[in-house]
């Protein structure tokens, strides 16, 4: 069966730490767990969609080392298309090192590895898998110049373009946004994006309707806690977050973006899309890990929201 949702992007190995606190510049302190957990947002965002009831495809590079081989495995344990993954002869998986602390919150520091090996020829080779798909995803953990093209071929094809721009640390080239649908950035992607400091649902929408300005054509920022804030030249939504008791909110973003993803591709309207993946992202920060927190469908379909 064709993917409905094509996913291009990263593959990471996670390596995940908790601490009481998170260390201060040049501090050195003890950690009280190590766990090795497979990531990355691409990765991330394609388990989120799979377990969530939709075909996912998923476009990347892997290394040829012992992480590599798992990540592909745990690709294929969610019966996500691999077909376009490749293995880069000695070259080294993605890492991230996240730090954890008691009250949930995280650092994270990646290393690409081989994620900046996806190069535009790479997605060139597959562009069947982009031709059959429903929605079409990036991020920013892969080279600027393989999003740019898979932005403007998604475009061409006429699909469902979603950029979640993380890690962003500054504006987008300016000819992306007539590529994409939903531009799906936190509170801090928004300021770096917009150059508005993220800080209030009021100011949530200033940082969106910049990027309006821009070029977008829709907006929905994420502010954990405070819901998220759907802004198009027609219409501004708030959408209050689901109550939850938060433990880890590490893949709580990728969780929202890949499940918005599916139930665009699954018919939904976009305001259902929203509340669906809202509760998909609450019940992700309810557990650890990053792809071990994503919940399934049934999950999600049964969450009463308090």
């Amino acid at each position: 069966m064709q993917a409905s949702v094509v996913v291009v992007g990263s593959l990471n190995m996670d390596l995940v730490t908790r601490t009481e606190r998170l260390p201060r510049p040049g501090e050195t302190i003890f950690g009280q767990s190590l766990d090795t957990v497979p990531g990355g947002k691409g990765a991330n965002q394609a388990v989120a969609a799979a377990r969530l009831g939709v075909q996912v495809a998923m476009v990347g590079c892997l290394g040829s080392d012992a992480y590599g081989t798992q990540l592909r495995e745990g690709m294929l344990a969610e019966h996500i298309d691999c077909r376009a993954l490749r293995t880069v002869p000695e070259g080294v998986s993605g890492v991230a090192l996240i730090v954890v602390d008691a009250n949930s919150q995280n650092t994270i520091v990646v290393v690409p590895g081989t994620n900046a090996c996806l190069v535009p020829q790479d997605i060139q080779a597959f562009d069947e898998v982009l031709q059959a798909a429903r929605v079409i995803i990036c991020q920013l953990e892969v080279p600027m110049d393989t999003v740019g093209y898979t932005l403007r071929r998604g475009r061409e094809l006429d699909k469902t373009v979603i950029l979640n721009p993380a890690p962003a640390s500054g504006p987008l080239p300016a000819q992306w946004y007539a590529a994409i649908d939903y531009v799906i950035p936190n509170e801090s992607e928004a300021w770096a994006l917009s150059g508005v400091a993220v800080n209030s649902l009021e100011t949530a929408e200033d940082a969106a309707r910049r990027l309006i300005e821009l070029g977008a054509r829709k907006v929905i920022v994420t502010l954990g806690a405070q819901g998220a804030l759907l802004v198009s030249p027609q219409r501004v939504v708030h959408f209050a977050a689901p109550r939850v008791e938060a433990v880890d909110a590490t893949a709580a973003g990728d969780t929202f973006v890949g499940a918005f993803s599916a139930a665009l591709a699954a018919g939904k309207d976009e305001d259902d899309a929203v509340r669906f993946a809202q509760i998909a992202a609450a019940l992700s920060v309810t557990r650890e890990g990053a792809q071990p927190s994503i919940p399934r469908l049934n999950d999600v379909q049964g969450f009463v929201i308090p």
